[in-house]
């Protein structure tokens, strides 16, 4: 039933994002698109809950509810949610997010929910992990198709550990916006296939301080390799990735000043 759910809400706003300007049936498909998507991050909340991971509790929740609001003004489409503020056209930003949400929905859940690309995906980002590792004269072993060892110490590649997160969505971002096709492929350019090849490297890393024990103790080493370090690296890494797809793309920014003017216009109307 939550898979049914997900399918419905990305293949609704990519109908939506499809659909013309103008068209009549676009602000209903795009409405009822966003509802389905409240629902399923409705239906997550409960899953984190039991493993105790309480910021993705909160994070459910809250994406739930943004995705109900967005498809509430949608649906009722009046007028007033949909005036120019600041010269930033709310219309042009709600479809923004919504093609953003469609494209990057679709780029994730692709390899999340359908065994056969998990499989692969994973499978690629094991090997070509291997043979980086080999670049850099670390030798790793493979013991399954997801399961490899540095010193006989084990360590399993899953789908976090191939970056698919942060390469959805700033996929989803840069298909998002009206830009002329050179400024699109420069903004992907810079980002995904710089994700991609920075993973590799953070894993190699990871496993391989994991492996001699870089940091003391086994545990102690996977931790400061990949909570501390690898976790630190990777948020200033995609600091300045953003960065410079901002910097190429500022339709983004228009797009995020647009929906943050709604949502507030909306909060003061509420008041």
């Amino acid at each position: 039933m939550i898979n049914n759910i997900l399918w419905l809400a990305l293949g609704l706003l990519t109908i939506a994002s499809i659909i013309p300007k103008g068209h009549s049936l676009k602000f209903a498909i795009a409405g009822s698109g966003w509802v389905f998507f409240s629902f399923h991050w409705a239906l997550q909340w409960q899953h984190y809950y039991e493993l105790a991971d309480y910021v993705n509790v909160f994070l459910t929740i809250l994406a739930a509810a943004a995705c109900l609001l967005f498809g509430f003004v949608f649906i009722k489409k009046d007028k007033r949610l949909f005036t120019d503020i600041k010269g930033i056209s709310t219309t042009t930003s709600l479809f923004m997010a919504t093609t953003a949400a469609a494209i990057g929905g679709l780029s994730y859940f692709i390899f999340s929910e359908i065994p056969s690309m998990n499989t692969w995906i994973i499978t690629t980002v094991t090997n070509q992990t291997i043979w980086l590792a080999s670049i850099f004269g670390v030798v790793i072993t493979r013991l399954d198709w997801n399961l490899i060892a540095v010193n006989g110490y084990k360590v399993e590649i899953i789908l976090a550990c191939t970056a698919i997160e942060s390469i959805a969505l700033f996929t989803g971002i840069i298909v998002s916006a009206n830009a002329p096709a050179k400024r699109l492929a420069m903004a992907f350019f810079v980002s995904v296939p710089v994700i991609y090849a920075l993973n590799l490297i953070r894993n190699v890393f990871v496993v391989d301080a994991y492996g001699m024990n870089w940091f003391g103790d086994p545990e102690t080493s996977f931790y400061i390799a990949h909570t501390v370090i690898a976790k630190i690296g990777s948020l200033v890494a995609l600091f300045l990735i953003a960065f410079a797809v901002l910097k190429i793309l500022p339709e983004i920014i228009d797009m995020i000043d647009g929906v943050v003017n709604l949502i507030g216009g909306l909060l003061r109307n509420a008041g």
